[in-house]
């Protein structure tokens, strides 16, 4: 998978994450506005959370293929 391909799947999985979120929190008819400042940092540590994993994983998967990837989760 190419850098830009891994960047549009994860885009992807963050924005599932975020979608999960709002499942689990319920309330799915109100207007996003309605949102509190807790819930969009729920909603963000979700998508950081699940960032996280995938990187991780990928970094596992390629050791020395994702240099900036690296030093991102580890700098």
């Amino acid at each position: 998978m190419t850098d830009d391909e891994w960047q549009a799947w994860m885009t992807h999985q963050a924005a599932m994450a975020i979608g999960e979120w709002l499942e689990g929190r319920g309330r799915l008819h109100q207007p996003i506005r309605c949102l509190t400042r807790p819930d969009l940092e729920a909603m963000a540590a979700n998508a950081i959370s699940r960032f996280v994993v995938l990187a991780s994983e990928r970094i596992k998967a390629e050791p020395d293929g994702h240099p900036d990837l690296t030093l991102l989760l580890l700098g």
